[in-house]
């Protein structure tokens, strides 16, 4: 069963989101908030898998409330709502760790796939349109701190070479039969780099790869 925290300033939409939800038996509302500082104080009682986030709300919105929920170290992940595709919320949604976003129009079954996606450790969101964002605001990108350069120096040549593919966006598939790697060996490289370089999924990856300058904006 997936939990969901809906996090939206208008009762009417957390309204929609929690009817789909409850179409769906693999699914449960387990709350709502209708700000940021609810849904960080919700996050931590509740604990919910995934938290459906606005990123547009006043007071703490949705970007603070990400950033707070994954300092937190807990397990749930954020799934946010956005306008545009190339939208300054989303790359700093992106930015403070967020699993993905969804444009607010997206069809319910969208919703829905992106949920159990994030729910399941995955990204909703390509590497090539996160490649996208930061490439549209890459004059906001950070220095790079000691401690990413010394998680990137713990790279093998192979898994950096994989990386660059990640962010430059590639898919599985793509890297596989470009490295001349099995898929199954591809998925083991992406895995264990997650893992050194403390990433939670692809898109935080991508970020990585640019913030050590491994790949650079265009």
């Amino acid at each position: 069963m997936t939990t969901v925290l809906i996090v939206d300033d208008q009762a009417l939409s957390r309204m929609g989101f929690s009817m789909l939800m409850e179409q769906h038996p693999d699914m449960t509302v387990v709350g709502e908030a209708a700000n940021g500082a609810e849904a960080v104080r919700a996050t931590a009682e509740l604990r919910p898998d995934v938290v459906l986030m606005d990123v547009r709300m006043p007071g703490m919105d949705g970007i603070e409330a990400t950033r707070r929920i994954v300092e937190s170290g807990g397990r749930s992940r954020i799934l946010v709502l956005t306008t545009f595709n190339l939208d300054e919320y989303a790359y700093e949604a992106l930015r403070a760790g967020a699993s993905g976003f969804l444009l607010k129009d997206a069809m319910p079954e969208e919703v829905v796939a992106g949920i159990r996606a994030v729910a399941a450790g995955d990204a909703v969101i390509s590497p090539g349109l996160t490649r996208k964002l930061i490439d549209a605001f890459s004059d906001r990108l950070p220095g790079h701190s000691p401690q990413q350069q010394r998680r990137l120096a713990d790279l093998t040549d192979r898994e950096r070479q994989v990386l660059t593919a990640v962010a430059s966006g590639w898919t599985n598939s793509e890297i596989a039969e470009r490295l001349h790697l099995a898929e199954s060996t591809v998925k083991s490289h992406i895995n264990r780099i997650l893992t050194k370089i403390g990433a939670r999924d692809r898109v935080q990856a991508v970020i990585f790869a640019y913030d050590t300058g491994l790949v650079r904006p265009v």
